[in-house]
């Protein structure tokens, strides 16, 4: 009986995956029922309608069908308000744990009527309320609260109306391909000591910047501060773009490893505390790595690494 009533309510609300882009929200796809001030009014036409009865009031009679008429032209409009609308979903950035995510969606109006309040949530949390302009679209980004690292799904969207006379609800389970990148919530602590620091004048490598040595091509990861302008400025059409090389210094690379945070029990404040290195180190324009068990980001720095160490410590465990 219970997997029978899953198997209908799983039907009915389509609570699956929407697997074609864009959602349309036709007619199969939207509710309507009336709302608390829906069942008020009908309490109130139907003693209005016992007392011109009672009382054989015609005029009364006509303003109680009048009242009733207009509920059922409110109800056409609230279930129109939702008609085939269009959602498509959009890429969503990433957050720390205890932030909010904002997942960011396009509706899409093809009619020649405005849609008017239009309201978008997660299950019960806090959502917006947006207007669609005639023959246009508007962008919105739904909030939903993160508590964890990881890959994060919010799961459907409550579509809604209440438009025009507020007597009656019609709402849609669209739930479009959403998901959002949570890294571990930062712990600021102080950064552990390059390796060539803890050792006391390790003179090997190119991580120096005492003497030059030559020029390499440019990566993505290297600071604009070390582009050999000068090189470049020569014939910027022909010339790429070169990155000048020093030896002579101390190392300068960092490895936050996973072995460094071993006193700590918990798991979870570990990553938490890594995470905090990263953006340290990212803040001091250090080069450094990550180690994590069966995990190794090589030593970077910009960016793009630090948000490729921050994803490593928000996936670890979850793949």
């Amino acid at each position: 009986m219970k997997t029978l009533f899953s198997k209908l309510h799983q039907r009915l609300f389509r609570l699956g995956p929407d697997s074609d882009l864009p959602v349309v929200l036709t007619q199969r796809r939207i509710f309507i029922l009336p709302a608390a001030t829906g069942v008020l009014f009908a309490v109130l036409l139907a003693v209005m309608l016992l007392g011109a009865i009672n009382y054989n009031l015609g005029l009364g009679h006509a303003l109680v069908f009048l009242l009733a008429g207009l509920g059922i032209v409110g109800m056409l409009h609230t279930f129109r308000n939702l008609a085939n609308l269009r959602l498509f979903p959009l890429r969503a950035e990433a957050v720390f744990a205890g932030e909010t995510a904002r997942f960011p969606v396009r509706l899409e109006n093809r009619r020649h009527h405005a849609r008017r309040s239009v309201e978008l949530c997660f299950a019960d949390h806090e959502g917006i309320r947006a207007d669609v302009p005639a023959q246009g679209e508007v962008l919105l980004a739904i909030p939903f609260p993160t508590t964890k690292r990881g890959s994060l799904d919010p799961g459907r969207i409550t579509l809604s109306s209440r438009y025009p006379l507020g007597l009656f609800r019609a709402w849609s389970y669209p739930h479009p391909p959403l998901s959002c990148l949570v890294y571990p919530a930062p712990i600021e602590s102080p950064l552990p000591l390059p390796v060539s620091a803890a050792q006391a004048g390790a003179h090997q490598g190119s991580g120096g910047y005492e003497d030059f040595s030559g020029l390499r091509h440019f990566q993505p990861n290297d600071s604009p501060r070390h582009i050999a302008w000068k090189a470049f400025a020569r014939n910027t059409e022909n010339n790429p773009l070169l990155v000048k090389q020093f030896t002579g210094g101390a190392v300068s690379e960092l490895w936050l490893d996973w072995e460094m945070t071993t006193e700590i029990p918990d798991s979870e404040t570990r990553f938490s505390i890594l995470s905090g290195w990263i953006l340290a180190a990212d803040r001091l324009q250090i080069r450094y790595g990550l180690r994590l068990p069966g995990d190794v980001v090589a030593p970077g720095h910009g960016p793009i690494h630090r948000d490729q160490c921050l994803e490593a410590l928000a996936l670890h465990g979850h793949r």
